[in-house]
């Protein structure tokens, strides 16, 4: 029994199967284009200084430990995810979108 694929990789596949995607020719240039794009999208080059409430940090950091990462990171990751479309308002309620 196959794998089976989440939405984003049954698109996809469904795009490839229709014959559109293209060869790239300069294979390396590119790779070295997208990794640069990567890096710039990544990199955290930049400091900021927020309040909250402690009942919020003290959330945060339980919600963090329970993932097994810093509490910087989930507020860094609940950012991103909101700023990229992938965390949205529903009835009052943040979701992650797949």
């Amino acid at each position: 029994m196959g794998k089976r694929l989440n939405k984003e990789e049954q698109e996809i596949l469904d795009s490839y199967e229709k014959g559109e995607w293209k060869s790239v020719h300069n294979d390396k240039g590119e790779i070295s284009k997208h990794i640069e794009y990567a890096e710039e999208t990544l990199r955290k080059d930049k400091r900021i200084n927020i309040r909250i409430s402690r009942k919020d940090l003290d959330a945060i950091q339980k919600k963090a430990i329970e993932e097994g990462i810093p509490y910087q990171t989930l507020i860094y990751s609940i950012i991103h995810k909101y700023l990229s479309g992938k965390l949205v308002e529903k009835d009052k309620i943040l979701v992650i979108k797949s």
